[in-house]
C-alpha cells in the first residue's frame, strides 16, 4: 500500500481499477461528555482520536480485502475521506487504485 503512484524498484504489470473500503461510526455519549469539557478548558480530545484510528485501520483493511478479492497485490494512490452521515455519526472512506506489481 503506498500513497504514491509507483512503488520505487518494482513494476506494475496489471490496473485493477479504484477499490475502497469505509466504515461509519458513532461517537460514544461519554466520549461527547469529554469532547465538550476540553472545549472549554483545551487539549486533545482523545476519545476521538482512538476513534478515528481504528475507523482509518479498519477501512484500510477493507480496502485491502477488495484488492485482494480482484487479484491485486498492491494499492496505490491511497487516500482518506471523512464526512458527516448524520448528527453523531462519520464515515470514513479509503480508496486507491489495485494494481499487481512483479
Amino acid at each position: 500500500m503506498s500513497n504514491i503512484e509507483i512503488i520505487p524498484g518494482k513494476k506494475i504489470v496489471k490496473h485493477l481499477g479504484v477499490v475502497n473500503g469505509n466504515t461509519v461510526r458513532a461517537k460514544h455519549v461519554g466520549r461527547d461528555l469529554m469532547a465538550g469539557l476540553k472545549n472549554v478548558f483545551g487539549g486533545e480530545l482523545r476519545g476521538y482520536t482512538e476513534l478515528l484510528q481504528e475507523s482509518r485501520e479498519e477501512a484500510t483493511a477493507r480496502m485491502c480485502e477488495q484488492a485482494a478479492a480482484i487479484g491485486g497485490n498492491a494499492v496505490l494512490n491511497v487516500r482518506f475521506s471523512t464526512s458527516s452521515i448524520t448528527a453523531g455519526a462519520s464515515e470514513l472512506l479509503a480508496y486507491g487504485t489495485a494494481v499487481v506489481v512483479e
